[in-house]
């Protein structure tokens, strides 16, 4: 029991747990970003096709 105590103990004093947390908070922003440009392109492409389809007539 003192060996796992001891494991535990060395884990939380360790400097990567934070670190971890700080890189996926980091990508949980770069995801959220990425995903708004992508849907606002999207948006915009839309919007173009549409009127280019209406011009032609279609």
């Amino acid at each position: 029991m003192k060996n796992f105590a001891s494991k535990i103990n060395l884990f939380l004093k360790s400097e990567d747990g934070p670190t971890a947390v700080e890189y996926a908070v980091m990508l949980a922003l770069i995801v959220v970003v990425c995903l708004g440009a992508i849907t606002s392109i999207g948006s915009r492409a839309n919007t173009t096709f549409t009127n280019v389809a209406n011009q032609l007539g279609g």
